[in-house]
């Protein structure tokens, strides 16, 4: 093969790399680049929905600091302002405050509710139903307040909230007489080991409601076991008269 023509073959060996080389580095540049915009996409995705669940989670909260403002509100009788000559008498209420106990439960079932349909999942809405249940209890809304205390179960679980509506629910059943379920309740609180309510507290529940049920064996038993397991407890004095009292020596 002549020195010219050798020549040329390894010139157009040479091109062909350079176009390989090429082409793949416009390959690679693409390839980095749309990488580079997923990723960017992907950031701008995350960043949005942080953000709208940051401002999810703050409207949550509103929702349910406006039901705990009344909740917690001041209960204080209207004052009653004499008439002078001709004009009648006149009754004013405090701001922010309520003529009684039952006005200011009925003022906050509506808020609490709005807050707990409104976000049923988050910790707000959750937090929101479950005063929501108490509300429902003193006043007198049974069949609610049961109602309430179920949706909390089945949305908090095992959590602080989850326990704390289970034994509300307990309460409840068993200022209602229905005692059996209240007991079942009770005792499965009592025996759990990752209850976060105390076990003594649980302990004198389950106490009174077996003596309001007439099983005085079990509530006496139930009474000495806060006693002697429980010598420390705010509970122990209360379940040593409870025990006076079952045995008649008061």
């Amino acid at each position: 093969m002549k020195a010219r023509e050798r020549h040329h073959l390894k010139e157009n060996e040479l091109a062909q790399t350079l176009a390989s080389a090429r082409e793949f580095v416009e390959q690679q540049r693409k390839t980095v680049t749309a990488a580079v915009v997923v990723v960017v996409l992907l950031a701008i995705g995350l960043g949005g929905f942080f953000a709208i669940r940051k401002q999810t989670e703050t409207r949550a909260q509103e929702l349910l600091a406006q039901g705990m403002v009344v909740l917690d509100g001041r209960v204080v009788p209207p004052v009653e302002k004499k008439a002078e000559g001709t004009a009648a008498a006149t009754t004013t209420q405090e701001e922010g405050a309520y003529p009684t106990e039952r006005a200011k439960l009925e003022a906050a079932v509506p808020k609490l509710k709005a807050a707990a349909d409104a976000y049923p999942n988050m910790t707000a809405g959750i937090t929101a139903r479950y005063h929501l249940a108490g509300a429902y209890s003193a006043l007198g809304r049974h069949q609610e307040a049961l109602q309430a205390y179920d949706e909390v179960i089945g949305r908090a679980g095992n959590g602080l909230y989850g326990r704390m509506a289970l034994l509300g629910k307990a309460d409840e059943q068993a200022r209602n007489g229905q005692y059996d379920a209240a007991i079942a309740a009770f005792k499965t609180l009592s025996e759990s080991k990752d209850s976060n309510v105390p076990v003594d507290a649980i302990l004198m529940q389950l106490g009174r409601t077996y003596a309001a049920a007439g099983r005085k064996d079990d509530a006496q038993k139930t009474f000495t076991k806060i006693v002697d397991e429980h010598p420390d407890s705010p509970y122990s004095q209360e379940a040593r008269r409870q025990l006076d009292l079952l045995k008649g020596n008061v």
